[in-house]
């Protein structure tokens, strides 16, 4: 588990639900979806709505605390603190089995299209395919 880090926000009202959200994000080792989130809660021994989970999580995109990546192949998304470093990810389609990308491959396309008078505030890159199992299922 990662240590806490993440400073509750100014201005936003500090509830149990948002509180328990945030602490699961913080201990977070990788992306989790809303029901991950849910389970990870009720481990805890606390209870949180699902529609809640989602409200808070909507309310933390906007606030800029969380970045929500949406999965391709349908309408689940997996959410992460935004600690003002990114990742990016390759997600298997297969499984769900997600892995952080070590580099950037963005470091040296920015610099140019700031060079064409294009201010970049930020990028989020997930590449999509199939893991050593799950592709080696799919050939059989």
């Amino acid at each position: 588990m990662k240590e806490q880090n993440i400073k509750w926000p100014s201005g936003l009202k500090r509830t149990r639900p948002r509180q328990k959200v945030l602490s699961v994000l913080e201990h977070a080792e990788e992306p989790l979806s809303a029901m991950d989130i849910s389970t990870e809660i009720e481990k805890d021994g606390g209870t949180v709505w699902m529609s809640t989970i989602y409200r808070i999580l909507d309310l933390f995109e906007k606030e800029g605390i969380v970045l929500k990546i949406s999965m391709m192949d349908n309408e689940m998304a997996l959410y992460e603190l935004n600690r003002s470093r990114h990742k990016h990810y390759a997600i298997c389609l297969g499984c769900r089995k997600i892995l952080p990308m070590d580099n950037c491959p963005m470091g040296n396309f920015v610099p140019k299209i700031e060079e064409e008078d294009f201010h970049v505030v930020g990028h989020h890159i997930v590449v999509y395919g199939y893991c050593r199992e799950c592709s080696s299922k799919k050939s059989k």
